[in-house]
Order: C-alpha cells, then sequence, then structure tokens
C-alpha cells in the first residue's frame, strides 16, 4: 500500500484552493491536504504536525511569501516549500528561490500533470538532499571522532617520546657508569694478574706444588674477570657511540688462521676439529684488526662452546653481488639455538638458558658484541640454526671501513 503524502496548502483565496486541490485529485497521487489561509496558521501547522511538503501563495493578508519562506528556513523547516504565483511574477519566483523555495508555479498553468510532475522533482531534490545531509553528519561525526583520536593519539606520543628522552638520559648515566667502574675495576685487577706472574715464575723464591697450583688459578681468574671488565667496558662505548676504529691493512687468512691456532686448545680438550676454507683472491682488508680478532674470537669460541662433538668451520669468500665486501661464516655442529630465543640472541646479558644451573659459563656479552662491532664497521649478521644441528653465523663485512675524521 503507498504512504499518502501529507501537504499543506496556503492559500486566503478560496478557488485557488480548490484548484489545487481538484489538480492533485485528478494526478492520481495519494495525497492528504490540509488547507490554511494565513502565514501565523501555516508556522502553527508545521509545529504539531509533520508535512511532506508545503505550497503557499505568494500573497498572504498577514505576511508575504518571501518573509514566510525566511521565517521557515530560519525555523529549520527543511521540506519542499513550492510557492505559488501570479502570471508574470518570474523575477519575484527568483528571489523566493533564492530565500529558500523549493520550486514555484503560476497559477494559471495548474494541471494535474505539471503539479504532479512539480510535487515529485521536488520530493526527489528534497530526498537527495536529505541523503547528502545525513552523509554531512556521518562525515563531521567521523571528524569529531578522528580529531579526539588524533588528540589522544598525539597526547600518547608526547608522553612516549618524554619517556624515551628519560630512557636515553638512563642509559647514557648507566653506559658511563659502566666505563668509569670498568676502568677503576681494570687497575686492581692489572696489579693482582702482575704479582700473579711474578709468583709464578718463582723469580722471588721456590713454591711448592700446591702454591704454585693456586698462584696459577689465581692467575687464570684475574685473567677471565679482566676480559669481562673488557668485555663491559667494550660494550658500554659501543652502546654510548664513543668507540672508534683505527683503520689498516689486515691479511683476513692470516688473521683467521692465527684464531683458530690460539683457539685450538679449547676445541682439542673437546674433540673438536676447526677447519676453515680462505677463498679470498685479495685477502687485504682495510680494517681495524683488534676489533676484527675480537668478532672472529667470539663466534669461535661461541660455537666450541656449544659444540660437544663434530667440528667448527670457518670460511671466508667474496660476499654474493656484492665485490666490495667479504662474507665470513663459522658453522657449527653444536645443540643449535631454541626458535624462541633466536630473536633474543644478540642482546646484552642474554643467554638461551638464564638458570644458575645452565651447562655453558658466559656472560652473554659475546654476541651482542659481536653485532655491534658488525654494525660499526657498516656490515650485517645473520643466524641459522637448527636444534641438534648446529648454527652458522653469516658476517657480511665492507673491503674497506668508513672511519670518521
Amino acid at each position: 500500500m503507498i504512504e499518502s503524502l501529507k501537504l499543506l496548502l496556503v492559500d486566503d483565496d478560496e478557488v485557488d484552493r480548490m484548484a489545487i486541490c481538484r489538480a492533485l485529485e485528478r494526478s492520481a497521487l495519494a495525497v492528504t491536504v490540509t488547507e490554511v489561509t494565513h502565514a501565523e496558521q501555516a508556522l502553527a501547522q508545521l509545529r504539531q504536525a509533520s508535512y511532506d511538503c508545503v505550497f503557499l501563495d505568494y500573497q498572504l493578508p498577514d505576511r508575504d511569501g518571501l518573509t514566510l519562506i525566511r521565517d521557515l528556513r530560519g525555523q529549520g523547516v527543511t521540506i519542499p516549500l513550492i510557492v505559488l504565483t501570479g502570471q508574470g511574477d518570474e523575477q519575484i519566483a527568483v528571489d523566493l528561490m533564492k530565500a529558500g523555495a523549493s520550486d514555484y508555479l503560476v497559477k494559471t498553468r495548474v494541471s494535474a500533470d505539471r503539479l504532479a510532475l512539480l510535487l515529485r522533482n521536488a520530493l526527489r531534490v528534497y530526498a537527495a538532499e536529505q541523503r547528502e545531509a545525513q552523509a554531512q553528519a556521518k562525515l563531521q561525526e567521523s571528524n569529531r571522532l578522528l580529531t579526539l583520536q588524533n588528540e589522544e593519539l598525539e597526547r600518547q606520543r608526547r608522553y612516549i617520546e618524554n619517556q624515551n628522552l628519560k630512557l636515553l638520559e638512563a642509559y647514557r648515566v648507566k653506559s658511563e657508569f659502566l666505563a668509569t667502574m670498568s676502568h677503576e675495576l681494570r687497575t686492581p685487577l692489572n696489579a693482582i694478574l702482575g704479582f700473579s706472574q711474578i709468583l709464578e715464575s718463582q723469580s722471588k723464591g721456590n713454591l711448592n706444588p700446591h702454591q704454585a697450583e693456586m698462584v696459577r688459578r689465581i692467575f687464570a681468574n684475574g685473567k677471565t674477570l679482566l676480559a669481562l671488565v673488557n668485555d663491559i667496558l667494550d660494550l658500554s662505548k659501543l652502546e654510548a657511540q664513543r668507540m672508534t676504529l683505527m683503520a689498516a691493512p689486515v691479511n683476513f687468512h692470516s688473521l683467521v688462521t692465527s684464531v683458530l691456532s690460539d683457539l685450538q686448545s679449547l676445541a682439542q680438550v673437546k674433540a673438536l676439529s676447526l677447519e676453515a676454507t680462505l677463498e679470498l683472491d685479495d685477502p687485504i682488508l682495510m680494517n681495524d684488526e683488534r676489533r676484527l680478532r675480537q668478532i672472529l674470537t667470539n663466534l669461535v669460541s661461541n660455537a666450541i662452546k656449544f659444540s660437544d662433538q663434530g667440528q667448527v668451520h670457518v670460511s671466508a669468500a667474496i660476499a654474493p653481488n656484492r665485490a666490495n665486501a667479504i662474507l665470513l661464516t663459522v658453522a657449527d655442529t653444536g645443540i643449535g639455538i631454541p626458535p624462541d630465543q633466536r630473536p633474543h640472541i644478540f642482546e646484552a646479558f642474554r643467554q638461551g638458558d638464564q638458570t644458575l644451573r645452565r651447562r655453558q659459563s658466559g656472560t652473554g656479552l659475546g654476541l651482542a658484541i659481536v653485532q655491534s662491532l658488525v654494525t660499526l664497521m657498516g656490515g650485517t649478521i645473520t643466524v641459522e640454526s637448527q636444534l641438534g644441528q648446529g648454527s652458522t653465523f653469516a658476517v657480511t663485512l665492507p673491503r674497506q671501513i668508513a672511519v670518521p675524521r
């Protein structure tokens, strides 16, 4: 069933009202017409009931159509307002449209077809305006919510930025503290090592076997503690970006051979074989030899530590697709790295087994220092590992490091 349109007809001329009503009846439109004769009556009706459209005469006893239209629009009436004018009032009609009228109709041209077409067009335009108004309202609401969200995000950004600044300051203070303490610790440690070496040489008197063994233990543990202090000092320098590299020609093949020779005794204790495949046509690099040795030593000693059988293999070759870079790999046949631990292996003081009963000793600084040094040299480091089958660390380094002036 088609819902009837509710129309309000405002005209003080009864003949004109009858002509409009007859034309609406002949138009086949389902309409219900409410008739009033004055502007105030029209305002009262619109406050009391809802209508789909208003037909109003331009000439009313208490108010002209132009003023009435402005009053209606000013009070928030948005439904179509169609003005009925006399012949030759086209300029007036233009003024009415500017004031907010939806359309106009000359009374002498009233017919069923014309009236139906006018009404349909007015309602179609009104429906489109309503959809646009709803879309605008939704858009404004979305913009309001986005504005609130942006304000909240900005507040959170400022908060996070302030927290980051505080963390950076705390990080700097911590690094400076570690660097200072490392310097302070190295002085008495060097003295302990020096006196231990004097006692071990027995230049100041003979020691019995038990005393000689105790001195050797003092010296060995002192060296271990000094290595730990040096690692902490290196890490604090790297974190504070205070470490500088000393570039000089380095024979990388010779360096690898030397490191493997130094660590051969550790491998022999576990019956591991140390092997190397060195394939650089030009083994000379411009790099910091001391730091390169530190990288190699940490990687190979780690491989030995976590391998109970098999071998540790070191290789050096030209990096794929990078003629000005080398690829260093250290592969072992050890216990491997659990998948959940791989994202954390380069974190300082982090070890796969964090318990006090872990089999392998250490502080967890080695790989953190290696990654920081590799990054400082402008290189990259990656790892591939399978549990029970071993791990392979791949380091890509430029042939010549960029040293700041």
